[in-house]
């Protein structure tokens, strides 16, 4: 029997295995969800198992747990390969904008709608049943490591300590990640480059309680217009951002790098449309693509004080506050970053109010060349399977672990996933092609042939 034959005999059971996965409520964010996650973990281990992995185990890491598992039969001249995945998921909320439940899933239109679905467990579920695919028909000759944890949707937080004390156990020559996109249904993409991240929130104090505007106006800074005063400093008119210092280790991108971007296929007018807006805007000098792609970002992603329910109350607010995040490009560091913004709001203070400067840390950014020996093997591996060649692409988004690993193993991630981000990653009714799923067994089947070979 070939491993095609192998995915087809079981391809329900496959799809029925998925389902109880999903219906679990590994949500990661919320404390009354962590018995859910570990349930989650105990179902990957077992599924490893009947799989044919072996040293199974659910390693703690402080937080919620890493799984790990391995086949080590290939011998010492064939590479070693970690998969990576991870089985939490995102909170549900808001349910009632869920047309079925969210822990349910479902398949109208030839996608299966449910939380977790697309990710990561839709994607996570394909590198075990490739594995179980190839060992039970043609056998497998490269040796594998699984690494799935349960807590990529917080940003992993213990993860880094976690692998720098397992560095040997997770020792590998290359990482492939089962939390990737797809370019399309029909189109294949290879990740160059992901953003890193910078968090940090602001606190702005003035009069001890919340005063009466009229009985105490113009005499006090209102530590809301001291925010704002704060915030508008950030930014230049014409978008370039404004903190000193900021820019100081971005790399400007070379032609070549700029031709390869404007390559990939890109409908600026409908992308407009589908966002709602009437106009980009961002830094100066850069595409639209460019911006999102390879350029740092600074955005305000909340900011409250005062009152906030109907109709006025004539307040001057005791307090205010905002959440500030960046999004940080190869060479940047978060922790120079957090330190240039913490100098940059100090200096812009207005006098009269306190500020407190407040980092929840952040992650390096991940890059990776397109000649990397990886990103060959699943170029030609992904050719095949789309019958197409893949775009070389770089994604706005983070991925902390995939920084986390290049620390601490010396071994770049690279993606290798199933997702578009059409499918309401996050959000209400996200959704998963069943020929993805489909696609992605028989992608990693692909790719464990073609490392065997190598």
């Amino acid at each position: 029997m070939t491993w095609q034959d192998y995915l087809e005999t079981h391809k329900e059971r496959f799809l029925s295995e998925l389902f109880d996965f999903i219906r679990i409520p590994s949500v990661s964010a919320e404390p009354k969800y962590a018995a859910d996650v570990r349930k989650a973990a105990q179902w990957v281990t077992k599924r490893l198992e009947a799989a044919g992995a072996e040293n199974i185990s659910i390693m703690e890491t402080g937080g919620h747990p890493v799984v790990y598992a391995d086949y080590l039969h290939a011998g010492p001249n064939k590479p070693t390969v970690l998969l990576y995945g991870h089985f939490d998921v995102q909170p549900p909320d808001p349910l009632a904008l869920w047309e079925t439940p969210a822990f349910e899933p479902t398949i109208r239109d030839g996608r299966i709608y449910a939380r977790g679905a697309s990710d990561d467990k839709g994607g996570m579920f394909t590198p075990i049943i490739g594995f179980e695919a190839i060992r039970n028909t043609e056998g497998l000759n490269v040796n594998i490591k699984f690494c799935f944890e349960g807590q990529e949707e917080i940003g992993s937080p213990q993860l880094e300590s976690f692998l720098e004390k397992h560095k040997d156990k997770f020792a590998c020559d290359y990482i492939f990640s089962a939390d990737g996109l797809q370019w399309s249904e029909t189109e294949a993409m290879i990740v160059l480059g992901l953003k890193g991240m910078a968090k940090l929130e602001i606190d702005v104090y003035g009069p001890s309680s919340d005063l009466h505007s009229g009985l105490h106006g113009g005499v006090l800074m209102n530590p809301l217009e001291a925010l704002s005063h704060i915030l508008a400093s950030m930014r230049h008119a014409d978008g370039k951002i404004a903190v000193e210092g900021f820019y100081d280790d971005v790399l400007d991108p070379t032609p070549e790098e700029r031709a390869e971007i404007a390559r990939v296929p890109f409908d600026e007018g409908a992308y407009q449309k589908s966002l709602g807006i009437k106009e980009f805007f961002g830094e100066p000098g850069f595409s639209t693509r460019e911006r999102n792609w390879i350029r740092p970002t600074l955005d305000i992603n909340g900011i409250w004080g005062g009152y906030q329910g109907e109709g006025t109350k004539t307040v001057i607010p005791s307090e205010a506050h905002a959440k500030i995040t960046c999004r940080l490009v190869a060479n940047q560091k978060p922790n120079i970053i957090i330190e240039k913004l913490e100098q940059h709001i100090k200096k812009h203070c207005p006098p009269g109010v306190r500020i407190e400067v407040r980092s929840s840390g952040g992650s390096d950014p991940a890059s990776i060349l397109a000649n990397h020996p990886g990103n060959q093997i699943i170029k030609e591996v992904l050719s095949e399977l789309y019958r197409l060649e893949p775009y070389y692409t770089r994604v706005g988004g983070s991925i902390p672990v995939s920084a986390f690993f290049k620390n601490s193993l010396g071994v770049d991630m690279i993606g290798f996933g199933w997702s578009l981000a059409s499918e309401n990653l996050h959000a209400p009714n996200e959704f998963f092609p069943l020929e993805s799923f489909f696609k992605g067994q028989r992608g990693y089947c692909l790719l464990l042939e073609r490392l065997a070979k190598s």
